[in-house]
């Protein structure tokens, strides 16, 4: 099997950056993995993943898992063609507001730093699959800046998150109203 391709695609809240990820993954592979970390905790988020549900093909498998995500991809990879991971920036809101990790009672620095890690961790293994993966996430730089340090810190935290995944990946697109932009190709590095 040849080596997979990492793609990120970036986009602001209802861009189309999922959709725009579901239909790459049905070009580049039949056997797809929907790996979801959204963690449904309120009827409005239940309705939220209803829609992605009812939206994809019935023949794709679905993972959920809200922490794990390193260890979920390891398991998928070389077990179908395509991994579509929907979404970074979720599996970080999941990482930041969980008060066991990296251990009870961690500095934000720390925990940030410890998530950083763990986003290094995954680009660095993403990099060496032999199945595809798409990863969705939100851009975050186009905002204002939070009146909180909670979202101060998400804002920072996804921020460079994406830049990480970015330098690892193969391609990245950002979608704005539907339209999807290639700003990074093969073709092109930095």
């Amino acid at each position: 099997m040849a080596k997979g391709k990492l793609v990120l695609v970036l986009g602001g809240a209802r861009s189309g950056k999922s959709q725009f990820a579901e239909k790459m993954a049905e070009k580049l592979g039949k056997h797809i993995v929907y790996l979801a970390s959204a963690s449904v905790a309120d009827e409005e988020m239940a309705r939220r993943v209803k829609i992605h549900q009812e939206r994809r093909p019935s023949n794709w498998q679905t993972k959920e898992e809200t922490l794990k995500i390193v260890n979920a991809v390891a398991e998928l990879n070389g077990n179908c063609e395509v991994i579509l991971f929907d979404c970074l920036t979720l599996w970080l809101s999941n990482l930041l507001l969980n008060g066991l990790l990296p251990k009870s009672g961690t500095s934000w620095p720390e925990k940030e730093n410890y998530i950083l890690k763990e986003v290094e961790r995954l680009a660095e293994y993403c990099t060496t699959m032999d199945t595809h993966i798409i990863i969705v996430s939100n851009e975050v730089s186009l905002g204002i800046v939070p009146d909180n340090r909670l979202g101060r810190s998400f804002r920072d935290v996804a921020g460079r998150a994406n830049q990480i995944i970015a330098q690892h990946a193969d391609e990245v697109y950002l979608v704005a109203a539907g339209i999807p932009i290639e700003i990074k190709s093969k073709a092109y590095q930095i």
